[in-house]
């Protein structure tokens, strides 16, 4: 284990400003060595998920340049070789970001394999399970939605809920006043990332049913007497209007488990605190626009405005250290909400 190079470490706080705007925004409030790993992390995931989004990668090739990545996370395969194999396949609808992140593979991995056991172990279990995950949905077809809501809670696991896990298992390395709740936090991981998983998926209804793809759970949809395909318009159905909230309610569920995990990091590590409730708040403030315009044909159409994006930062740094007004913000911002209609479980282990 060495220490990472700073031309390495300057890449990567580059790079994160192009392929993400939200965690080059969050990122940056954690305590400095917990920054470096968390923002590597970020990366991989990204390399990751470039590979399964690429719209012209056949599925043999994604589940390869999948499985190669997996190894060469774990040392046991060339960054570089990988990185030269994969860039000239990718889309010509691949970012410039992306096509610089791949190409810089090498870069990426060098930190990586800086960090100390067990924050390895975390990054490269979490890109295994997430690799192996989400090239089973790649091979599935969804286009009518996910089986049922178990389903759907296994994909937000894959995509956000091992995430969650990955993230708490650096919290405990760091602290070990964290690490003393590092079961109870493991569990409520799990449901953060479905909370935030699921607020994304809820906002790109429309986007994705362009691309002829739904995350919906079909058993829901069909509880309220609605089949979703690619030819029925839905926005101004009212049963999926019920549909819609009774998915808002288990998000909602899911985010007041992320305040729980939260309120369980000390109050002195306000860095980390404000990673969590920087996240929290946009999620929950988004699902009130879902909420409240549940006619909405667009994921810009809900996304949260940059004002809003201000006042979450301020309220919640106002607010790190005190519980009490925590839990108060939160119960605010998420009346009116739907309750969930039935206990939800949150993804697999």
């Amino acid at each position: 284990m060495s220490s990472p190079q700073p031309a390495d470490l300057a890449y990567q706080d580059e790079i994160l400003q192009g392929v993400s705007r939200t965690f080059a925004l969050t990122i940056p409030q954690l305590p400095g060595s917990l920054e470096q790993v968390v923002g590597n992390a970020y990366l991989l995931c990204r390399i990751a998920d470039t590979i399964e989004d690429d719209k012209h990668l056949p599925f043999a090739d994604k589940r390869q340049f999948s499985e190669r990545f997996i190894e060469v996370v774990n040392g046991s395969e060339e960054s570089e070789r990988f990185a030269q194999d994969l860039k000239p396949k990718l889309s010509p609808s691949a970012t410039d970001s992306e096509r610089d992140l791949i190409h810089n593979t090498p870069t990426v991995i060098r930190i990586t394999h800086s960090f100390n056991p067990r924050q390895q172990a975390a990054l490269q279990r979490c890109v295994r399970i997430m690799a192996d995950g989400m090239s089973r949905y790649q091979e599935t077809n969804v286009a009518y939605g996910l089986q049922d809501q178990a389903d759907m809670d296994s994909y937000c696991y894959y995509v956000a809920g091992v995430v969650g896990e990955m993230l708490t298992e650096l919290f405990c390395d760091y602290s070990g006043a964290i690490d003393r709740n590092h079961e109870e936090m493991m569990q409520l991981a799990v449901s953060f990332g479905q909370g935030l998983q699921m607020t994304n998926i809820l906002k790109d209804i429309w986007d994705d049913q362009q691309r002829n793809m739904c995350w919906l759970p079909q058993a829901v949809l069909e509880r309220y007497g609605v089949s979703f395909n690619a030819a029925t318009p839905l926005r101004n159905d009212q049963q999926f209007r019920q549909a819609l909230g009774h998915l808002i309610g288990v998000a909602r569920m899911h985010l007041g488990n992320a305040l729980h995990y939260t309120l369980l990091l000390p109050k002195h590590e306000t860095g980390i605190r404000r990673f969590c409730l920087w996240a929290l708040g946009m999620a929950v403030l988004t699902l009130r626009n879902i909420n409240n315009h549940r006619d909405f044909t667009s994921g810009n159409e809900v996304k949260i405005s940059r004002r809003a994006v201000k006042a979450t930062i301020l309220s919640t740094n106002l607010c790190t250290r005190h519980d009490l007004l925590l839990r108060w913000l939160f119960n605010r911002l998420a009346s009116g909400l739907p309750a969930p209609a039935t206990p939800a479980k949150a993804g697999i282990r």
